[in-house]
């Protein structure tokens, strides 16, 4: 049990919840630690397909607890350093994630907040979400957030949302790229999870965690010949895995891949167990 966080995992499919509604779902060590923690369980288990990240009430995160930071500027350097740390690890820990993660914003998210939303692959929002990289309104800097925004939303931007703290809504979080959707109501995002749930099923488990290494390996380094070659191996390692020749046998043979049919059974005998 999680005094933070909320935990459900079915079918392959883990949706954490963000679960301290009453402080708009700040952050502080405890929220840090375990969702750190279960983010790295989750890692390591095989079964594990997709995550989704979402939260309770009005706003889906508010960034670093006030009061816990307040705390923090009590701390000497090497302390604030071992907590900035923890916080660094928890991002990293997200976008490094094996699997492809889901961000379903339900509400407003600020700093720390809009860290989590970057870190994820795919991110769906509703209309009234909005967004705020506040730091330097607080005498602060968005340091360990700062290289995922900075990937998702481009330099430019970055220049412009971290420096003036402005809020922005979710049509311009959707054309800056950190979001890929936004809909109307609390139905039509769930739809839309669904949506990219079923369309992530249909893949290779093993080709997903390749693709999304790849996708790290390869940005804003240039395509010189040190990459060519780096990429020639992935792909000649990768068609020597039973997954890419069961992958392509089946498209041959006009029928579905074993991991469909392992899912299907799977959620056969789940349904007949009871």
């Amino acid at each position: 049990m999680s005094d933070t966080i909320d935990i459900n995992f079915s079918h392959g499919i883990a949706t954490i919840t963000l679960s301290r509604p009453e402080i708009c779902n700040a952050f502080d060590d405890m929220l840090i630690a375990e969702l750190t923690a279960t983010l790295t369980a989750f890692g390591q288990n095989p079964n594990l397909r997709v995550v989704v990240l979402s939260a309770e009430g009005s706003t889906f995160s508010a960034g670093a607890d006030l009061s816990w930071m307040h705390h923090a500027t009590q701390f000497d350097q090497h302390r604030n350093f071992e907590d900035a740390l923890k916080l660094a690890r928890l991002m990293q820990t997200l976008e490094r994630l094996p699997v492809p993660t889901i961000a379903r914003i339900q509400g407003p998210a600020l700093g720390g907040g809009v860290g989590l939303i970057a870190c994820c692959d795919l991110a769906v929002a509703s209309h009234e979400a909005w967004f705020r990289i506040n730091e330097v309104r607080l005498g602060l800097i968005p340091a360990v957030i700062g290289p995922y925004i900075i990937s998702k939303i481009g330099i430019s931007a970055a220049r412009r949302y971290m420096l003036t703290a402005e809020r922005f809504d979710c049509h311009t979080a959707l054309q800056l790229g950190l979001l890929h959707e936004v809909k109307t109501d609390e139905l039509a995002m769930d739809q839309q999870v669904q949506t990219w749930i079923n369309e992530l099923l249909q893949n290779s488990p093993h080709a997903l965690t390749a693709a999304k290494r790849l996708i790290t390996s390869v940005v804003h380094r240039p395509i010189d010949d040190a990459m060519i070659s780096d990429t020639a191996h992935r792909i000649a390692h990768i068609r020597t895995h039973e997954e890419a020749r069961e992958g392509v046998a089946a498209y041959l043979g006009k029928r579905p891949p074993s991991w469909h049919i392992s899912r299907a059974a799977k959620l056969n005998g789940d349904e007949a167990g009871g």
